[in-house]
């Protein structure tokens, strides 16, 4: 017991349920899993003399992330519940910190602060293979996807989705305009819901105790069957800042997921803060329609430019003239007086036609 803890660790039984080992589980599924890269977390592991972790609540190819107790907690702490993201042993990983160091600095009223997760504290985890920076955070909800696939027909009415989009809208242009900081990463995964009441986490916290996840023992690591939480109201915050860049250098490398991609993407040419625009754009259909709004896959199942650009020209028209000059790539796909050279067949698709789900005026 650490002098400095205000509340017991808990002990969890050691009775659980086991998976079979053979089939593959959560983060193992991922493309290009490696499990060296990632630390290999156990419930009722103790973090930094501090952050207790309780259950499982998320994976992805850069961390897992994990609900964790505050030992710590006092009266001025955010919260006696924290999230740990910990991060795989190398890629970015000192990005994300990178950016909220950065966004910490900006002093500012502006109201888009409020809308975006904040950082608590940050440290390093020595693992079997390297290491590891973990990100705490305050904990949030289930994301505005999994929010999504609760709803019927996957979709939500246009009423239902503008409040959230103004909300975004509210928090770039707080990133923006005063932290000078590009997402470049906007989607629907990354805008999580309020977090659950004190209360809720607590008694999530007795079932784990009671009843601990499913999970897959290994040798050298165990796999835990991921846990969430139940939804609740209130407009969703966006997250996960381990692809931004600084809006104030020059940038043309490739990012966004493949299908959001903006068109100065595609071409290779430098890019800045209107690729978030253009992102919300996208993240606005995929509220409202039961497909995105590009599915850019070729004959063969796979991802093509060439594709993904006829789609564009299709639903929006042709790129004007300043805009190809602009982009070195244009010649690729259009010809000096901007005809398109078919690098593949333009789609008989249009905005209308694909907004099956959108009824009235508002189609």
């Amino acid at each position: 017991m650490s002098s400095q803890w205000t509340c017991t660790p808990r002990v969890f039984p050691t009775g659980f349920k086991l998976l079979d080992q053979s089939i593959k589980l959560e983060e193992e599924t991922l493309p290009n899993y490696q499990p060296k890269k990632y630390y290999p977390v156990n419930q009722g592991e103790i973090f930094n003399d501090r952050y207790q972790t309780l259950a499982k609540i998320g994976y992805g190819v850069t961390s897992t992330v994990w609900l964790a107790k505050d030992l710590k907690y006092h009266e001025t702490s955010a919260s006696t519940y924290v999230v740990l993201k910990v991060y795989v042993n190398q890629n970015r990983d000192e990005q994300e910190l990178h950016i909220y160091k950065h966004m910490n600095l900006v002093e500012t009223k502006h109201p888009g602060r409020h809308f975006i997760r904040k950082l608590l504290d940050h440290f390093y985890i020595q693992g079997p293979h390297g290491r590891h920076i973990c990100l705490v955070h305050e904990p949030l909800g289930m994301s505005a996807d999994a929010l999504l696939k609760m709803s019927p027909g996957h979709v939500m009415t246009l009423d239902d989705m503008k409040p959230g989009i103004r909300q975004l809208l509210v928090a770039l242009d707080f990133l923006h305009s005063e932290c000078h900081i590009i997402h470049t990463d906007l989607q629907l995964k990354n805008l999580l819901l309020p977090g659950p009441e004190t209360s809720y986490l607590s008694r999530f916290e007795e079932a784990e105790v009671t009843d601990p996840s499913p999970r897959k023992m290994l040798k050298d690591r165990t796999i835990y069957k991921t846990l969430g939480f139940l939804p609740r109201g209130g407009l969703p915050i966006l997250t996960d800042f381990g692809e931004a860049r600084l809006g104030d250098e020059e940038h043309d490398d490739d990012i966004m997921p493949n299908v959001y991609r903006a068109p100065e993407v595609i071409l290779r040419s430098n890019w800045s803060y209107k690729v978030d625009i253009w992102n919300v754009a996208m993240v606005a259909w995929d509220i409202v329609s039961s497909r995105t709004l590009v599915n850019g896959k070729n004959q063969n199942g796979i991802f093509d430019d060439r594709v993904h650009m006829a789609e564009l020209v299709a639903v929006l028209g042709p790129p004007p003239p300043e805009f190809r000059e602009q982009r070195h790539l244009s010649s690729v796909f259009w010809d000096e007086l901007g005809n398109w050279k078919e690098v593949v067949p333009i789609p008989d698709i249009t905005l209308e036609n694909l907004a099956e789900k959108v009824e009235g005026e508002d189609k």
